[in-house]
């Protein structure tokens, strides 16, 4: 019996689900995202502004979290990279950072969670 080479069938399934234009920004980033709710028959777009603090995976698998204060409670949200569902990424800010995941921003409180140092 001859054995399946797993690895090219999965890379040559995922690249339909690939998308045409990657996206462009870094853990760090302030990222504006817009991305399409459907509510039964009626669909939206809704914008989800926060900071990149990691990203996960490669190929049709990538994620990245975003986090954002709303009223004094952080919210972090996972969205997939290649997602039908999003609409528009847009940068708002770049920030240099020297980690892979600044998960140090959950600890942050006021004015200094919505910063990157």
């Amino acid at each position: 019996m001859a054995k399946l080479n797993t690895d090219k069938i999965q890379k040559e399934f995922e690249k339909q689900y690939l998308r045409e234009k990657p996206l462009d920004f870094v853990v760090g980033d302030t990222v504006d995202i817009s991305y399409k709710i459907t509510e039964g028959e009626k669909s939206r777009i809704q914008k989800f502004r926060g900071i990149v603090i990691a990203m996960k995976g490669s190929g049709a698998k990538q994620t990245f979290m975003v986090r954002k204060m709303s009223q004094g409670i952080g919210v972090e949200r996972i969205f997939p990279v290649n997602s039908p569902n999003i609409t528009d990424v847009k940068v708002i800010k770049h920030a240099k950072v020297r980690r892979s995941k600044i998960y140090y921003m959950r600890d942050r409180t006021g004015k200094a969670a919505s910063k990157v140092n």
